[in-house]
């Protein structure tokens, strides 16, 4: 059983002791929104777009969120402290609260929070190493009319779908196409390739999620001089890319060898190293140093 520490109903409890009611609309309807976080050096990393982020995936399905910045950030300050390691993953959940039986929101009168510490292991070190093993997956991402890909919910059931085509396969993860055939994101991270020197990534309007990482090393391409755009991809960029990788909060940055069978020319890449050296540089600047 996972080990770890959750702030449920205004209290700090062990996780594998904590509670929701049955009848809490985020699990009987995946009713609610999320956030995940890193913390390093006891410190969450990039607080406050996630916090932003949540709060705008919680507008676009009508849900209140009644804690102010300050309290969220004291609550995480609290589950972190009583976490007790330097490092971890932390998932900060809202659901629509308890109701009766059926669809309708409306009785759900008081929204829940939950605030998880535990330690997160997506991805092993050798993988980190070698690269990881990509799939395209039959199960497409859901398109915007549906379920815009920029809200945060509870709702990851075609993900899930998806990575069960993964693991079928015998890969470490699964590349989500969208509807019209051009790639969306991985089932928990954003993808980037390498091509003649310039990185490119699905454009959120492809179905890719606004990741904070995916945004983070942007910029630190940037900064660092890589050529880096937003594009809309297909298969055949996939599997002529010159380097790939994965991005997110729980990812961190992953390098992947092997697509659909088809190896890739390099993994590590050059590019893929020089952007998580800037990325291990940029959370040592904003975390590193003795815990608070």
């Amino acid at each position: 059983m996972t080990t770890g520490v959750c702030w449920l109903d205004g209290r700090i409890q062990p996780l594998a002791g904590a509670r929701v009611p049955v009848l809490d609309h985020g699990l009987l309807y995946g009713d609610g929104v999320f956030e995940g976080i890193r913390f390093y050096f006891g410190r969450p990393f990039l607080l406050g777009d996630h916090l932003e982020r949540l709060r705008r995936s919680a507008r676009a399905i009508a849900l209140a969120c009644p804690w102010s910045d300050d309290e969220l950030a004291r609550i995480v300050g609290e589950v972190v402290a009583a976490f007790g390691e330097p490092e971890g993953y932390i998932r900060l959940v809202v659901t629509r609260g308890e109701g009766p039986l059926g669809i309708d929101p409306a009785p759900c009168t008081t929204p829940r929070l939950i605030v998880i510490a535990a330690r997160l292991e997506m991805v092993n070190h050798a993988h980190r190493q070698t690269g990881v093993c990509l799939v395209t997956a039959a199960t497409r991402r859901l398109p915007p009319d549906g379920l815009d890909p920029r809200i945060k919910s509870l709702n990851y059931l075609n993900h899930i779908l998806a990575r069960i085509e993964a693991n079928a396969a015998g890969a470490d993860e699964a590349v989500l196409l969208n509807t019209r055939g051009q790639v969306a994101e991985g089932t928990a991270d954003n993808l980037f390739i390498v091509r003649s020197g310039s990185l490119l990534t699905p454009p959120v309007t492809d179905g890719a999620l606004e990741g904070i990482t995916r945004r983070l090393v942007m910029e630190l391409a940037e900064e660092e001089g890589i050529p880096v755009r937003e594009q809309s991809l297909g298969p055949w960029d996939l599997h002529t890319a010159e380097e790939c990788f994965l991005t997110g909060t729980g990812a961190e940055l992953v390098p992947v060898r092997e697509i659909d069978g088809r190896p890739l020319p390099a993994c590590p890449g050059p590019l893929y190293r020089r952007c998580n050296e800037a990325f291990r540089t940029f959370i040592q600047r904003e975390c590193g140093g003795s815990r608070p």
